[in-house]
């Protein structure tokens, strides 16, 4: 009874982690672009699936096109997400230099982080709601007895109280890490 919550509770701290790591903190990292979708043959399609991104260094990313007709057509698609990054076009690749962030900037990282996080927590309460429903709809056919009510009812709060802890380590290490010079 208590295995949707928990899957629930489980892909909600996933998806945390993988927003967390398309936060930029000034250094170079390949899933801040990986999701952009680029114009493909007509059809749009992540840059993970059209070129190979690669680490230069810690503030510099590189894109390897598979075909090198889409060079200009990746780096238009960056440019146009918006995310203030400047692709420059070389013959085979698309270079990326990633800046250098303000004191300004990292605040407002943080703040989208929260934002990030408190989702998390929305999206934990949501499924302990779901499953308290799922509880009482089993209690009122008469399937579980109200000893397994309360039962269930503990686990399920001590799963929510973990996910929380869990989300709240992971927003102190995130804040942690954009306010590291």
């Amino acid at each position: 009874m208590l295995e949707k919550a928990k899957t629930w509770i489980e892909k909600s701290l996933h998806h945390l982690e993988v927003e967390f790591s398309k936060l930029q903190a000034g250094r170079a990292n390949p899933a801040m672009i990986e999701d952009i979708r680029v114009d493909s043959y007509g059809s749009l399609t992540p840059i993970k699936n059209v070129a190979s991104i690669n680490i230069l260094d810690s503030q510099t990313l590189s894109i390897q096109p598979w075909d090198r007709g889409q060079i200009h057509s990746i780096a238009k698609a960056i440019t146009d997400a918006g995310i203030g990054l400047n692709p420059q076009t070389m013959a085979d690749s698309v270079l990326i230099r990633v800046p250098a962030v303000t004191e300004e900037r990292r605040k407002d990282l943080c703040k989208v982080a929260k934002k990030m996080s408190e989702e998390a927590k929305v999206s934990v309460r949501t499924a302990r709601q779901d499953s308290l429903k799922d509880i009482k709809t089993a209690k009122d056919a008469k399937e579980i007895t109200e000893d397994d009510v309360k039962d269930f009812e503990t686990k399920l709060q001590k799963m929510v109280d973990d996910a929380n802890k869990s989300i709240d380590a992971h927003l102190k290490k995130k804040e942690e890490d954009i306010m590291k010079v």
